[in-house]
């Protein structure tokens, strides 16, 4: 089964959490929101995949291009 790691585009702070470990998800689908300089940025699912794990909890700050769940496809 091949493994997708989804990475944070921004640096900021996780604001809410969408997706939990299990979940399946369609194309498109928001994993969770980060937040930086006050906007609200969605990571997304783009092809879609069964939620692996999630490297962040809520309120923890993250790196641009850092590695915050991965996908089972």
């Amino acid at each position: 089964m091949a493994r997708l790691k989804i990475k944070a585009e921004v640096t900021g702070s996780v604001w809410k959490i969408e997706a939990r470990a299990g979940q399946k998800l369609e194309p498109g689908a928001t994993i969770m929101i980060l937040e930086s300089m006050k906007m609200e940025i969605p990571v997304v699912a783009e092809d879609g995949g069964t939620v692996a794990e999630l490297h962040v909890a809520e309120g923890e700050s993250v790196n641009e291009g850092q590695v915050v769940a991965t996908l089972a496809e």
